[in-house]
């Protein structure tokens, strides 16, 4: 298994700018057609755990370089943010690739390359670059409720907002549609129960790599 140095440095450096880079790209994109609306934007999953893996991976392709080792805070994040970007792409590809557009958008196509990095390469990409690379702080299965904090705070942000403002990121968290509450709840509790679990597989499947590697 790979072990803190200065090519997984860079390497990790490199998938930021690539997070970044695509955001970015999408941004200015919307920008010069008029139609960005940062309120709405940065309230997409997608992009707030694009950045955050995004400085998840500066910081720890930072200490690489330096040879410095992860602190448990550190591991914690790349964790959830390992297990964040799995549900964006899964849950990107199965159930919102095909999903109308606002009807403020119609007529507007996404720039095809950075959405592809943001739901289907990255994700892949963060979730072969947690389980392949050795932690140096090890994680108990309790580790997984602090895992959770950061799915469930936004949860709670985007539904609070939409009732406010009756703009919902996502079709399933919007119980005004067509089937109200009991599809939302449900839809809810099932990505739950998915990041719950594949935030502890997570953990045991890096463990078994690393000693398939010793």
């Amino acid at each position: 298994m790979l072990k803190t140095s200065m090519p997984l440095g860079f390497v990790r450096i490199l998938m930021a700018l690539a997070l970044f880079g695509s955001v970015y790209w999408q941004i200015s994109d919307r920008v010069a057609h008029n139609l960005f609306r940062p309120t709405e934007y940065f309230t997409f999953f997608t992009i707030t755990s694009s950045l955050l893996a995004g400085v998840a991976l500066t910081v720890a392709g930072l200490r690489a370089l330096r040879n410095q080792p992860e602190t448990k805070f550190l591991t914690l994040f790349r964790l959830t943010m390992a297990a964040s970007m799995v549900i964006v792409g899964v849950i990107y590809n199965a159930l919102l690739a095909d999903a109308p557009l606002d009807e403020r958008d119609l007529g507007y196509e996404w720039p095809e390359l950075p959405n592809q990095i943001l739901h289907t390469w990255m994700p892949i990409f963060i979730f072969l670059e947690w389980l392949i690379v050795r932690t140096a702080v090890p994680l108990k299965l309790k580790s997984v409720f602090w895992v959770l904090v950061y799915p469930f705070s936004w949860l709670a942000f985007a539904i609070v907002r939409g009732l406010v403002t009756n703009w919902y990121p996502y079709w399933f968290l919007n119980p005004n549609d067509e089937g109200g509450i009991p599809q939302m709840i449900q839809w809810i509790l099932t990505i739950a129960v998915f990041f719950v679990v594949l935030a502890v597989v997570l953990m045991p499947a890096q463990k078994a790599l690393a000693k398939i590697g010793k």
